[in-house]
Formats: structure tokens, sequence, C-alpha cells
């Protein structure tokens, strides 16, 4: 394995080493941050003019002119009024807004041949260690990632310790532009995002779209009742008196729809568990009835940036498979466990592998250390009780919990947010939550929040790219195409038609007049797992002709007997 924090130094010295390159031949350019990221780098620039992506190899070559120098990269630590005065006579107006946030009264630069950069660093020891690297597109970015601000050019890359590691993830890349959901979606009739008509952030789904999020919601609900838990709806507006007692009116607020209804100001709802808190109010709760499973696939709606939307993976309408758990404490670890084996088997179901983290009490945070300290242990006993390896993230937790952050790893190894277990004892607190104990007294239950597949747009985006648009036969909107060869086969076509149709399988037919090799290659593209190829020898033999995708030519077969076959594959889930 890769040593992360010397791959993290080699990117942030290969974003300075682009800096410097594009100083050299723009010489107009200000500077305004170039970090690194998990997947190599950027930098932001303020240029006079706008950079297309033909100039990426013009860079990429001074850079490795600069790289051949073998500059050694030299750090120096300055008194802040004087970087202040060195910025000033340079023009880096960017560079000034960063300098008079750093609270300590020197500050450090990092010079490599003619070029310096106000940094902390680190850096490699010279340009010379950044042995492979690559520029890889441009894109526009608003400064400090506010639309009232200036929009900037980022110019990504990436960069690697050994060639063969970039001529890897090239390759990656290249797969994953193939798999791309916003291409496959339009292409395979499943889904879009009308963003010049209907707004930005909110996905339509087309009639095979929405069979394919049905299977999978069906699926859930099938699921969830298998394991003890209860369907509520719950409606998607809400007045801003019940978010201000959960506390999402204060840490919340900016990404938040609100309207006014009768004077009075509304929300429309960025999350459910407010409302499945009010069912489980409505009247008292004995020790015996915990723990309560409340699940509902809950539409919610959340601002973001129109910088940070991308196609299904980040909207700013979705639906969550959302649940909440109302617990007895000493229920706790024993739900937080059931919740991983459910995760678990759902991940095998789809077929992805995962990585775990352990999300950590944030800056903000309500409630007490203690309080923080028991849900976190809590999460701590589940996951070494499943003996499953996992990851602190330190200070990731929401403003009201600890939580255990599931990502996806799909069939190209790139990890995506998935399901989430959060613990809380914050909302039980603020909505004086209540159940009598075995005692007699009155005990305050513990909250689970939990989701075992996520943002159901987001899951179907990365599902899509998971398979390359390729999906399973249980889950392909479209199970069988049925291609007739000529006008006369249609009748035939048809009838087989609705005898898949009676037997439970999705199957459609392609009554166009076409050549059926046309037919054969367009059902292909759109990555039919099955096509019944009809002609006179099928209508005499009472049979049909299959064909497998990635399989080609199975030949003739009984009916009947292709009907079992698929209904025992679409059983399996494989």
């Amino acid at each position: 394995m890769p040593d992360n924090s010397k791959l993290d130094t080699i990117r942030h010295s290969a974003s300075h080493v682009m800096a410097e390159a594009v100083k050299a031949l723009y010489p107009d350019v200000k500077l305004a941050i170039g970090p690194s990221i998990e997947s190599g780098f950027y930098y932001d620039f303020d240029m006079p003019h706008v950079l297309t992506v033909d100039e990426l190899p013009k860079i990429e070559a001074k850079m490795a002119e600069i790289i051949k120098k073998n500059e050694k990269f030299e750090r120096s630590e300055v008194e802040k009024r004087d970087a202040e005065t060195r910025l000033q006579e340079q023009h880096e107006q960017y560079k000034l807004e960063m300098l008079r946030e750093i609270p300590d009264n020197k500050v450090t630069f990092y010079k490599n041949g003619s070029f310096s950069d106000l940094c902390r660093g680190p850096h490699v020891a010279s340009t010379g260690e950044i042995k492979a690297f690559k520029l890889l597109s441009i894109a526009g970015a608003y400064w400090r990632g506010s639309e009232k601000n200036k929009m900037l050019q980022r110019i990504y890359g990436t960069a690697f310790e050994t060639q063969a590691d970039l001529d890897a993830h090239l390759k990656m890349l290249e797969e994953a532009e193939k798999r791309d959901h916003r291409k496959l979606g339009p292409k395979l009739d499943l889904f879009d995002v009308f963003q010049e008509e209907a707004g930005a952030g909110f996905v339509y789904y087309f009639p095979k779209g929405a069979v394919l999020r049905g299977i999978i919601e069906t699926f859930l609900k099938e699921e969830h009742l298998k394991r003890g838990y209860e369907s509520v709806i719950i409606p998607h507006i809400a007045k801003s008196e019940l978010w201000q007692t959960s506390g999402h009116w204060d840490y919340y607020r900016e990404n938040m729809y609100t309207m006014k209804i009768d004077e009075k100001d509304y929300v429309i709802k960025p999350m459910n568990c407010p409302g499945h808190i009010l069912i489980f109010k409505r009247k008292p709760r004995s020790y015996r009835d915990l723990p309560i499973k409340y699940f509902e696939l809950g539409t919610v709606y959340r601002y973001e940036k129109s910088g940070v939307l991308h196609g299904l993976l980040r909207v700013r309408g979705f639906t969550q498979d959302d649940a909440h758990i109302f617990c007895r404490h000493d229920q706790l670890q024993e739900e937080i466990t059931k919740v991983l084996d459910f995760v678990f088997d759902m991940m095998k179901i789809f077929g992805f592998g995962y990585e775990i983290n352990l999300s950590t009490r944030p800056e903000k945070f309500v409630g007490t250390k203690d309080n923080w300290e028991h849900a976190t242990d809590a999460l701590v006993a589940s996951l070494k009780a499943k003996n499953e390896k996992y990851v602190i993230d330190e200070g990731a937790g929401v403003f009201y919990g600890p939580k255990i952050d599931i990502k996806l790893r799909d069939a190209i190894g790139r990890l995506w947010q998935g399901p989430t277990i959060q613990v809380d004892f914050q909302l039980p607190e603020r909505f004086d939550l209540k159940y009598k104990g075995e005692d007699g007294k009155e005990h305050r239950p513990a909250m689970i929040h939990r989701v075992v597949l996520g943002s159901v747009e987001r899951f179907i985006g990365v599902l899509t790219e998971h398979y390359a648009g390729a999906f399973p036969l249980w889950l392909a909107p479209v199970q069988v195409q049925i291609l007739p060869i000529a006008d006369r086969h249609f009748d035939y076509a048809k009838t087989v038609k609705d005898e898949l149709i009676n037997s439970g399988i999705r199957a459609e037919i392609d009554d166009r007049r076409e050549k059926i090799g046309a037919k054969i290659r367009d059902a292909e593209m759109m990555k039919s797992p099955y096509m019944l190829v009809m002609g006179d020898k099928d209508i005499e033999a009472k049979t049909v002709s299959v064909r497998a995708r990635g399989k080609g030519d199975l030949g003739a077969k009984n009916l009947a007997e292709f009907i079992v076959s698929l209904k025992e594959e679409i059983a399996s889930r494989k």
C-alpha cells in the first residue's frame, strides 16, 4: 500500500510546480489556493483569459522543465507584516486575504526556483522527486466556494510515486469515463437532470429509471419489514419551530429551504428525524415497547451550492432509506450491531466492497462530552463485536452525535459515500422523549439515525457506474428484449411477450422495421440481459432463440424452460 502522507506531500509539491509553470506562461495570473486532494491536486487561478484543455500540454511541458531542473523547496519563516508587504507588492490579493485570517505572528513561504508561495507545507526536498504526474481537467470554482465571489479557473492534476501507479490510475479514469452515470442515464433512457429547463439538482426518472428505482425501493421495504421496522410517512413541510427545537435551525439553516404560510415560517424538510420523533411521542411508551423502529423512504430537500452539484451523486432533492430506532441504553450496542448486519447484507447483494470510518465529535456540537463518549463507545463496541476494521475520522460527526460512515467500493475500486449509523442522545433530550422503565420511573431513550443505502439518488448513480449500466437480471428495467426478424413474426413475438409478462418477467418487443442485425446491436447498446430472436424456425418449433449479454447466441430454447431459468436467476440476485 502507498504511503498516503508521502503521496499527499508529492501532490502538494506538484501543485506548486504547476503554479510556477502557469505563472511563467501567464505572468498576469493571480494565485489562489492549491491543495492536495484524495485523487491528486488542484490550483485555483484568476486569469485574464479562459483556459482550455488544449493548453494543458503546454503547462505540463513547462512543469517537466521545472522538475528536470530539480529545484529545491526552501522553507522560510516571515513576520506577518513583512509577508503582507511582499504580497501587496506582488498584487496577490487572494493570498493577502488568506494571510489576514492567519492568527500567528509569523507565516511560512516555500520557494522553488524563482517561484515563492505562502504555504504551511510540507513539500518534498526538490522538484525532481515528482516522478509521475498528469494534468487532467479545467473547471470553474468560486473563490472560497461562495457564489458571491469571483469565478476562478481550477486546474486539476494527479501525481504518483511511480509511472506504473500513474498509468494504473489513468486507466481507471478512462474506465470511469465510460461508466459516468451522467452519460449512461440518458443513453439508457433511465434518468436525467433538466438543469436548464427545471433547475439544477433535481432528478427526473424516465419510465425505465422509475422501474429500476421501484425494484430497489420494493426490495428495501420488504427487507425492513423482515427486520422488525414499521413504515411511517411524514409531510414534506413543517413549522420552523419544529426545527428550532431539533437544533437544525441554528446549525443547518443555510442549507434549508423556507417559506411563509399564514404569515408563519415553514421549512421544507431537510431530514426526516423530527417527524419520526413526533410519531414516537404521540403516546406513552413502556420499556416493553422498545426498541421501536420507524422506516420511511423519505424525500428531503437541502440547498447545495451549484458548484458541488454532480448528476445523481450530489443533488438538492433526494430520497433516503431513512430509519430511526428508539431504544433503551442497554439495547444500544445490540441495535447498532443489527444495523451493521443489515448494511453488510445489502453490500453483498449489490456486489460492493466497503471501508468504514468512525466520525467523532466536531467543534460545534450539542450535548455533553459524557454523552458523546457514551455514544462513541457504543459504536466502537459494535464494530469490535463484528471484528470490523475502521479508521477514525476526527471531528467529522454531525452536531448531535458521532457516526459510523460506510463507504462503498465499486467494481473499479472507487469509494462512494453510503450507509451511516448515528447515535443521538440530544434529540430525545430536546424533544423530551420518555418511556416508563421496569422500575416504574421515567427514562430517556437513546436514538439511532441510520440509512443502509443512503440517498436513493446517489445509490442509483453509483450502482449505474458500478455495473457500467449492465444491471444484473433482477435489477434490469427490461429483462428480455424480443426481436422479431420480420413483420410476419410479430404475432408470435406478442404471444411470447404475454407469457413472459404473465410470468413476472419485464419484456419489450422491438417492432421497428429494421434489419435484425441492427436490432441486436441496439439491444446490446441498451445492455439488455437477454434477447429473443424470432424467426420462421422458432414459430414452427415453438421455441425462442436466446442471446445473452456478454455470451452471445445460446441457441433455441423451450420458452417454459427459459422462463424457469430466468426466475431462478432473478431469485438468486446474482
